[in-house]
């Protein structure tokens, strides 16, 4: 429990995360009553026609609101696999193809220096075998340039050819994101609306673009460090802050700023899905189902995979966290020997694991909030740290 400050707090130089970073808070973002807030701790099981609640308790991160399977929270990286349905979609739909060179779809030139014949494919891309590397900031302000990033030599693993070897890396999604707008001519957030979400009846969005009902950002669950500084997600009082990461001037007009293939990471495909644990679970239920409503049984098939799985040799497993992926899907083994797919999810005090066992049918999905961010990591499968 988080004994907060007993005064209002106001200081005009003080910054709270927003969508990606830093930036100016409004005055209600900065003003906390005394109180005891709980983390959020909340589990649902389900089947492909059920769900039932195993643990809902704590608070959204908002004083004497207590947290409910309806409120949205920010799912970390769960978003890439709700990308991939996406991208999928667009392969049924002859708009995209895994295996073609990225470049032909974004209009400007992606490549590994150590390796400047080998294409990037979306395979790679979405399987993390593309040699992309997060040791440069994959986030992007809103002007700025993902060929620019990129373009930087420390972008990429120069000691294995794309394709071939595996190492987990944020920075592929705004590539992936980059690439689905160029197919297409349609901004990200509302390719995924519209692929995604809208169908599937989802009141659910990247970084509260389209997707989302009217109102819907003052339902979220505001994410808590441990000491109850703020970590993202302000409670809503006054107008809406900027929601994606701002312009290298502090500006927000995504609509004359944001450049379909060029930036990418804007909507933060690689973990800004806002979206509750009721609808969810309606996208655990598809994967249970092999894909329906939205793909076909061989679609659902290729995405699930195992693309990857580890010889021991054939890529960064991280301690034997990762043993196999399949695009935008982590595969695990549990003590029992049971087979279970999906994906974790791990920023800003929040954990998160997101698990279908396709043997038996069932699946859950559980987050907990305000964890400490130096923890053990772990995959949120038999519980959050």
């Amino acid at each position: 429990m988080i004994y907060l400050r007993n005064t209002w707090l106001v200081c005009a130089t003080l910054a709270v995360v927003m969508a990606f970073g830093w930036s100016e808070p409004s005055r209600a973002e900065t003003l906390f009553r005394q109180t005891v807030i709980r983390p959020a701790m909340v589990k649902v099981d389900f089947t492909s026609d059920s769900i039932t609640l195993a643990t809902v308790e704590g608070d959204a991160g908002v004083a004497g609101r207590v947290v409910t399977i309806d409120d949205p929270a920010r799912v970390a990286s769960i978003s890439k696999l709700v990308v991939a349905i996406g991208v999928m979609r667009l392969v049924e739909q002859s708009k995209l193809d895994l295996d073609r060179d990225v470049n032909d779809y974004l209009g400007w030139r992606v490549r590994n220096p150590a390796f400047p014949d080998a294409p990037i494919t979306l395979r790679a891309l979405l399987s993390h075998q593309s040699g992309l590397r997060d040791s440069v900031d994959y986030i992007v302000p809103l002007d700025g340039s993902l060929e620019a990033v990129l373009a930087d030599p420390k972008a990429w693993e120069l000691g294995h050819a794309p394709g071939i070897y595996f190492a987990y890396a944020n920075i592929n999604s705004p590539l992936i994101a980059a690439v689905m707008e160029g197919a297409t001519g349609e901004r990200f957030d509302r390719l995924m609306a519209r692929l995604v979400l809208t169908p599937l009846g989802l009141d659910a969005c990247y970084n509260w673009g389209a997707g989302c009902s009217d109102g819907r950002r003052a339902e979220a669950v505001t994410l808590l460090r441990p000491n109850g500084d703020l970590a993202l997600d302000a409670p809503m009082h006054d107008a809406d802050p900027c929601a994606v990461y701002p312009a290298s001037d502090g500006s927000c007009d995504v609509d004359k700023l944001y450049k379909f293939g060029r930036n990418g990471s804007a909507f933060s495909p690689q973990g800004g899905l806002r979206i509750s644990a009721r609808d969810l679970v309606k996208i655990g239920q598809l994967l249970l189902g092999d894909g329906a409503p939205l793909l076909s049984p061989k679609s659902f098939a290729e995405m699930v995979g195992p693309v990857w799985t580890f010889d021991g040799k054939n890529g960064d497993d991280d301690k034997g966290y990762y043993t196999g992926y399949g695009l935008g899907v982590h595969w695990l083994t549990d003590k029992a020997g049971n087979r279970w797919f999906g994906h974790v999810g791990e920023a800003y005090s929040l954990r998160a694991g997101f698990w279908i066992n396709p043997a038996e049918r069932r699946g859950f999905y559980r987050y907990v909030t305000m964890v400490d961010e130096f923890s053990t990591v772990g995959h949120c499968f038999d519980r959050c740290p």
